[in-house]
């Protein structure tokens, strides 16, 4: 059941030092004490909502929700040398990076006919969405962070929103109507995104964007193994429901790597969007075909409720790491929990240590006090917790990060409770991430997604658009997750509101130029890739490539354990587990998340990498 403070507004005042002895909660005094610290010493506890956590499961799962397996690609997995690996270039003006080639060269082409870096993110990502249509598409909503060349930022929201007639208790009989079909359905934002961010820094002509993706849908383009394992594990879907057998079985079998793959009606969609605009998608007739869809489903999605979406675009979230700027994506994003792990780690000598046993259990124990604070966010305009945004901002300080440095033992680790998690820690699902540095020093960081695999499993047949099952990301009340814990009434669902996400799209400059773009794919193993990748690149010396390619360790808090990529090096999973880890391997071609990333070198040379575990792959000149 909720806790029954859940509705008190918290308070900053309340993050007060609190000495070790003097715990209320005798369990959670016993476990801080475990450290070994002086007794009187004093380390900064948060205890915003009253009330206890509740009791961690013991868990050993096996696989973590949403894991995915892909085609296995021969060198990818962390070798010594620097030669390049599948999806990685280097080019000397411009690159994008995205999770399928194809995409990746369109926006590469948008750059070389003088489009903007906005028009190469839009043109790649309008792209994804055709051909990675179980990730993303204009059915579902993202977060771009967007770096002018002179240095200002700007974040661009576009995320799905909660229609009009939503209730906090929606889906309390019904768990389940959240995550498939019509009462899933979140207000779609992407177009209104891409609107947004094309009036603010576009060059070429709306339309220009659309025509590669118009001509791939209904041209058609080649199946991947990547996408015929995603039509496999929705098998039922594709040959059972008449839209979607329509493209991925057409002749009444499941289509397979190496088939050509069309879809002739969104191809349509998209040409009506390009010559008409985006409101014809909100406004038009392209609106009422999907309110139909979705409330001949049992959605509440109205009309209005399309009429009335906005994109935001606000200001960015600014951090420092070793005199770096940081720019990345404020809440709902996981942003700020991001500058948080970067400020804890800043307190260590990653560079000159190196990436030993004690510095990834570091990295592992930042992870966990990470994901505690993650469950404090959501959406800043919840119109019960009203100071998410101040609470972020003492989370991201760097005196935190280093009263925390002082609670993380470089001997062992400790159950959940350590950490102050006020509530569960929500999961989140797939996505998919595009990043591009334009010739002129412009750079855009984006990810968009759909939520599930394919999303709510509803596709508009008119339209052929899928569409998203957003409304999941919320939290249920009164409805317990998967470990036992009840839910963060930071993410429950009111009107108008946008979810919590995973997403963590980042741009990194050094001595006032861009040095990497970086963003990833894989729910709750987004900002956890995301790190990994940023401290392989900038302190472990490993180029783009490399650091992308690198096997994976995710740790969300809850379950206590830590998932490993089945590459894993085994010498340092014993390092882990002597410290009381509790590690699980994944099977082999199982992965936990897909990274896209962009670094450029003192010397002017760009790296650029897709992640071969989702068959991405990078373009430039």
């Amino acid at each position: 059941m909720p806790l029954a403070s859940s509705q008190q507004e918290p308070n900053p005042s309340a993050y007060v030092a609190i000495d070790r002895d003097s715990l209320d909660d005798t369990e959670n005094g016993a476990l801080l004490r475990e450290t070994g610290r002086s007794q009187t010493q004093t380390s900064r506890v948060w205890k915003l909502v009253r009330g206890r956590p509740g009791t961690v499961a013991a868990l050993t799962a096996l696989l973590l929700l949403g894991v995915w397996a892909v085609v296995d690609i021969a060198g990818k997995s962390g070798s010594s040398h620097q030669d390049l690996i599948p999806g990685s270039i280097t080019s000397r003006n411009a690159a994008v990076s995205s999770e399928n080639v194809i995409c990746s060269e369109i926006g590469a082409n948008t750059l070389r006919q003088g489009g903007s870096a906005v028009d190469a993110t839009i043109a790649t990502g309008l792209c994804i969405g055709v051909t990675n249509m179980y990730s993303s598409g204009i059915g579902g909503g993202g977060f771009m962070v967007v770096r002018e060349k002179n240095g200002a930022s700007k974040y661009v929201d576009f995320r799905e929103e909660a229609p009009a007639a939503s209730t906090r208790d929606m889906y309390v009989e019904n768990p389940r109507s959240a995550q498939f079909g019509g009462l899933g359905v979140g207000i779609p934002g992407e177009i209104r995104g891409y609107e947004a961010a094309h009036k603010r820094y576009g060059k070429l002509p709306w339309r220009a964007l659309f025509q590669p993706s118009i001509e791939l849908s209904i041209n058609g383009w080649t199946v991947s193994q990547t996408l015929e394992s995603r039509i496999k594990a929705a098998g039922d879907l594709m040959l059972n429901n008449t839209a979607f057998r329509d493209v991925f079985a057409p002749n009444g079998q499941l289509l397979r790597k190496g088939d050509t793959i069309k879809r002739e009606k969104l191809g349509a969609t998209l040409k009506t969007i390009a010559e008409q605009g985006a409101s014809v998608f909100y406004e038009g007739k392209i609106a009422e075909s999907i309110v139909k869809t979705v409330t001949d489903d049992g959605g509440i999605l109205t009309l209005n409720d399309m009429k009335q979406y906005q994109a935001k675009v606000q200001d960015t979230l600014i951090g420092y790491y070793h005199g770096r700027r940081i720019i990345t994506s404020p809440a709902p994003t996981s942003g700020p929990v991001l500058l948080s792990v970067l400020n804890i780690m800043e307190g260590y000598d990653l560079r000159g240590e190196g990436r030993t046993p004690t510095n990834i259990h570091r990295l592992i124990e930042s992870y966990k006090h990470g994901f505690a604070q993650r469950s404090y966010y959501g959406d800043p305009i919840d119109t019960v917790f009203r100071n998410i945004t101040e609470i972020a901002e003492h989370f991201t300080d760097k005196q935190t990060a280093g009263l925390i440095r002082q609670n993380i033992s470089d001997t062992k680790t400790f159950p959940p409770a350590y950490y102050n998690p006020p509530f569960d820690v929500e999961e989140d699902h797939g996505t998919m991430h595009v990043s591009v540095l334009g010739p002129d020093g412009e750079a855009v960081s984006m990810t968009c997604t759909v939520n599930l695999l394919f999303g709510g499993q509803l596709m508009d047949p008119e339209t052929g658009i899928i569409l998203n099952d957003e409304m999941d990301d919320f939290s249920i009340p009164g409805v317990p997750n998967a470990f036992g814990l009840v839910p963060s009434p930071y993410n429950y669902v009111q009107p108008r509101k946008r979810p919590l996400s995973s997403s963590v799209p980042t741009i990194i400059e050094r001595d006032g130029q861009v040095e990497a773009i970086i963003g990833a794919s894989g729910g709750s193993r987004i900002i956890t890739a995301t790190l990994q990748t940023i401290f392989d690149m900038l302190d472990w010396g490993l180029d783009a490539g490399h650091a992308v390619s690198m096997p994976r360790a995710h740790h969300q808090l809850l379950p206590n354990t830590i998932a490993v990529e089945n590459e894993y090096d085994d010498a340092l999973v014993k390092e882990l587990e002597a410290r009381g880890h509790n590690v699980t391997r994944l099977p082999p071609k199982f992965y936990l998340s897909g990274v896209e990333a962009i670094r450029r070198l003192r010397n002017g040379t760009i790296q650029a990498a897709g992640d071969w575990r989702k068959e991405g792959g990078a373009a430039g000149f």
